[in-house]
C-alpha cells in the first residue's frame, strides 16, 4: 500500500466520521496499492478502516502473488464473497461504499449487516486523487510529452487524405511506437462539418479543402492519461472559420491565465465562456470548459459553472473551450494544466496558433 496516499484517505474518512470503507473501483485500488486488478463481474473490494484492519478481498482467479502491503482474503466462484466480507465489517458503524460497487453486492451486504449505516464515500478518495503527488505529476508530464509527439505525427499525415477512422488506427500504432500502452480514450478525428459534433465518432469521411480538422487524442503511459485537442485547417481557411478559431484560442488562453490556487473552477469556466459569449458564439459552446484527469481520463471534478470549489496546488485538469456551428465548422483547443504554487504549468507544448496544412 502507498502509505502516504492511504493516510490522506484515512484522514478524510476520520473528518467525515466514516470508520470503514469498501473500495471496488480498480483505478482507486491501483492508486492505493500500485496493482491493476480487473475482476470483471466478480467481486473485488479493498476494505480500509480507521483502526488499521485493511483487507483485500479477491477471487482466486486473479493470482496476485506480490506483497501489496495489505492482507489478502481469497475466495472462489463457489463461495458467497459478500458473506466473507461481512465477517470483517464492523456492524453498527457507518460504512463507506464505493459508488461503483454493483447493487447485487451492496444489497447482499445490507441484508447481512442490518442496522449498519451505508453511505456513498467515493468522494473521499476522489478528492484525494485530484491533487497529484510528485510522482504522479512527473508521470502526467511524460504522458503529455508522448501525446505532443503523436499529435505532430498525425497532423503530418493529413495531406495523405486518410479517412477519419484510418487516422485513428494509425494513431494507435504511433502510440505503441512511442512506448504508450494505448489510447486513454477513443480518439476524435473530425473533418469539416463533422467537427460541429463535439463527440463525433470517426467515420469514413475524407478531408476536403477548407475543412477544419479537430484532433482530440490521448494516450495512457505508465498507467496515467494524457488528453489534448488541436484544430487545424486543410489548404485554406475562410474568414468565418478564422474568426471562430481565434475566438476559441483567446478563450483558451484567458481561462488558463487565471488558473492558480484559490481560484474557483466556475471562474475559470466563466473566463472562457464569457469571452465566447461576448463574441456572439455563446450558444455554440455547448459543454463544460474542462475535466480532471489522472489515472482515468475523466476523473472527479470539472471546470464548469456548477463547480464552486477552489483550485489547489497539484491538481491537473483540461481547459478546452469550443465553438460548434452545425453544418459549418467546429473548433476546439484543449490543454492540460498542472496547478503550481502561484499559477499553472501547461503540460501540452504542441503549437496551437492557427495552422493551415498544405
Amino acid at each position: 500500500m502507498n502509505r502516504q496516499r492511504l493516510n490522506k484517505v484515512l484522514k478524510e474518512m476520520e473528518r467525515k466520521n466514516i470508520p470503514q470503507m469498501l473500495i471496488s473501483d480498480p483505478s482507486a485500488i491501483f492508486y492505493l496499492t500500485g496493482k491493476w486488478i480487473h475482476s470483471g463481474e466478480r467481486m473485488l473490494a479493498l476494505y480500509i478502516t480507521s483502526y488499521g484492519e485493511h483487507k483485500l478481498f479477491i477471487n482466486e482467479l486473479f493470482p496476485v502473488h506480490e506483497d501489496l502491503g495489505v492482507e489478502k482474503i481469497w475466495f472462489d466462484d463457489t463461495q458467497d464473497a459478500v458473506e466473507i466480507v461481512s465477517r470483517y465489517v464492523n456492524k453498527g458503524k457507518s460504512m463507506g461504499i464505493d459508488k461503483n460497487w454493483p447493487a447485487r453486492f451492496l444489497l447482499r451486504l445490507m441484508e447481512l449487516k442490518g442496522g449498519s449505516t451505508f453511505v456513498n464515500a467515493s468522494e473521499i478518495i476522489d478528492r484525494v486523487r485530484m491533487c497529484k503527488d510528485s510522482e504522479e505529476r512527473e508521470l502526467m508530464k511524460e504522458a503529455s510529452r508522448v501525446n505532443d509527439t503523436a499529435m505532430g505525427k498525425i497532423i503530418d499525415l493529413i495531406p495523405q487524405k486518410y479517412t477519419e477512422k484510418k487516422m485513428g488506427q494509425i494513431l494507435l500504432g504511433v502510440y505503441e511506437e512511442l512506448g504508450a500502452e494505448g489510447y486513454s480514450f477513443d480518439p476524435i478525428i473530425a473533418y469539416g462539418a463533422n467537427g460541429a459534433d463535439p463527440h463525433h465518432e470517426s467515420d469514413n469521411s475524407v478531408v476536403k479543402e477548407g475543412d477544419s480538422i479537430i484532433i482530440d487524442i490521448g494516450c495512457r503511459k505508465n498507467s496515467y492519461c494524457s488528453d489534448m485537442t488541436r484544430t487545424v485547417f486543410y489548404k485554406s481557411v475562410s474568414d468565418k472559420s478564422r474568426e471562430v478559431y481565434n475566438t476559441v484560442l483567446e478563450a483558451n488562453k484567458r481561462a488558463i491565465s487565471i488558473v492558480k490556487p484559490g481560484v474557483r473552477f466556475c471562474d475559470i469556466d466563466a473566463a472562457a465562456r464569457e469571452y465566447i459569449e461576448n463574441a456572439g458564439y455563446g450558444k455554440y459552446f455547448t459543454h463544460r470548459t474542462g475535466h480532471s484527469i489522472g489515472i482515468e481520463c475523466h476523473e472527479f471534478g470539472d471546470v464548469s459553472s456548477a463547480n464552486t470549489k477552489t483550485v489547489e496546488q497539484g491538481m491537473i485538469f483540461s481547459v478546452e473551450p469550443g465553438i460548434y456551428i452545425p453544418g459549418e465548422v467546429g473548433v476546439r483547443i484543449e490543454d492540460l494544466v498542472l496547478v503550481t504554487d502561484d499559477g499553472c504549468e501547461v503540460l501540452n507544448k504542441y503549437n496551437k496558433e492557427l495552422t493551415v496544412i498544405e
